[in-house]
Parts: C-alpha cells; sequence; structure tokens
C-alpha cells in the first residue's frame, strides 16, 4: 500500500494589497478680488513713469492719477493676467487711465452691460483711454451699434467721441458687416461734424475715412459726403470734410480689399 502525500495545511489567505494613495494637496485658493485689485495697481505703480507725463500730456494724453504706462506695456501685463472680468470692472473703477486702459484687455466682452459701457464712457478722461476701450473691448460687444446711436448725440466730450471711435474700429475691424450698416452713419456723421470741440471732430473725421477705406462702394458715399461737409459753414465740418476727402482720394493708389 503506497505511502499518501502529506496534507497540505492550508494557508491563511493574503488580504489584497491596498492600493498606494497620494496626498494631494489642496489647490490654492483663488485670491480674492480686492487682493488682485491691489496686486495689479502695486504692478502698475511698479511700472510709472512720471518722467514722462508732461510729455504725454501734450499730445492729449492726460487724466488724473495718470502712471505714464506705455500700451505695449499694458498689452502685456494684460496678456499675462488674462480674461477677468470683476478685476477689469474693478480696475476701470479706479479712475487711473492707465489702470482704465488694462480693464479693457482684461473684461469679458459678452459680460459688458449697456449701462457699464455707458458709465466707462462717462468716466473717461482722455482720448487714449476712449479709443482703447472702443478697440479692445466695445467693438466686441454686440451691444456696439446701440452704444453708437446713444452716444452720437450726448453731451459729454469723451462720450460723443466713443460715438464715433467705435464707429470707426469696427470699420477696420468688423469685416463681415455690410455696407449699408455703415451707410445708415453718414447722417451721424453729418449731424456731429458741426462739433467744434478737438477730440469729437478728430474721432468723426476718422470714422469717416475709415468707413470710406473699407471698399469703393462706401468710398464713393464717403466722398460724397465729405464734399458736402467742406461745402458747410461751420469750422469744424470744412476741417472734417477736407480730412477724409485728401485721406481718401490719396488711397486710390491702394484700394481696399475688404
Amino acid at each position: 500500500m503506497h505511502d499518501r502525500a502529506p496534507a497540505r495545511e492550508s494557508q491563511p489567505a493574503m488580504p489584497a494589497a491596498k492600493p498606494h494613495l497620494r496626498l494631494v494637496p489642496p489647490a490654492p485658493s483663488r485670491p480674492t478680488l480686492e487682493q488682485r485689485l491691489q496686486t495689479t495697481l502695486a504692478r502698475l505703480q511698479a511700472e510709472a513713469r512720471p518722467e514722462q507725463l508732461a510729455g504725454m500730456a501734450r499730445f492729449g494724453l492726460t487724466g488724473s492719477s495718470r502712471l505714464g504706462l506705455a500700451v505695449p506695456t499694458l498689452r502685456g501685463l494684460g496678456k499675462q493676467l488674462g480674461t477677468d472680468h470683476e478685476l477689469g470692472l474693478a480696475l476701470w473703477d479706479s479712475g487711473i487711465p492707465d489702470a482704465q486702459i488694462l480693464a479693457s484687455l482684461l473684461v469679458d466682452p459678452e459680460r459688458l452691460t449697456a449701462g457699464e459701457m455707458d458709465g466707462w464712457a462717462r468716466g473717461m478722461q482722455a482720448w487714449d483711454v476712449c479709443d482703447q476701450a472702443c478697440l479692445n473691448a466695445f467693438r466686441r460687444t454686440p451691444l456696439a451699434w446701440g452704444r453708437i446711436e446713444a452716444w452720437a448725440v450726448a453731451e459729454p466730450e469723451f462720450v460723443k467721441r466713443a460715438a464715433f471711435s467705435l464707429l470707426a474700429v469696427l470699420a477696420v475691424h468688423g469685416k463681415f458687416y455690410s455696407d449699408e450698416a455703415f451707410s445708415e452713419h453718414f447722417p451721424r456723421i453729418e449731424a456731429a461734424a458741426a462739433d467744434p470741440r478737438n477730440f469729437v471732430k478728430k474721432s468723426v473725421s476718422w470714422a469717416l475715412r475709415q468707413i470710406g477705406k473699407r471698399n469703393p462702394v462706401l468710398r464713393a458715399r464717403a466722398l460724397y459726403v465729405a464734399q458736402g461737409l467742406r461745402e458747410r459753414p461751420e469750422p469744424s465740418a470744412r476741417w472734417i470734410g477736407a480730412d477724409a476727402w485728401r485721406e481718401l482720394n490719396s488711397d486710390r493708389k491702394n484700394p481696399p480689399t475688404a
């Protein structure tokens, strides 16, 4: 009789290995709006160029508390910070022209309300703040055309300038708007041409010239308006008409492609 193999002792089951747990540190909380505002204002102060203020003032770049920053510096800071709508609104409310230009680079244009746009227009202290707000923010909103209509008949100088600066930048950057969308504003240009204030008449001329540069059809219409302005009794209207007439005729050598 063969000997049986000894029975194997049953081994206790090994517990399943527990997965290795990594302790992930909690994500740092985002600084509060007040912290972001104070940090950004400190960065602007660090870049201040007070020695440039007198020269800038000679070109109309004025405004209380201006720091003297160059627009490329502000654009660089805007790229670093990225879109931050609440911070942009807070920077605008600071009243510092440099901070207001930065604000126009940070806000989300789709979130701007008509009331906020009106408030910005009323708070403008200089033409560069006006034009940068139009270029960076206002032209990107679906409310742009309505604000042109409202501001074109307003009395404050920079509110009225904002109407025609916005029209000018839309003429340059609004590639998909129809000729009629711009032609509808010629009567507003003709009405505002009587305003003798320097920053208004320059923006009216800018709008007329940029509309005329879009294509040959609009150039012909703009030249017709310019000729009419040249014959008006108001000095500002004659200046606008002559300015647009000269530039649009000189541009015939380089016809627009839009």
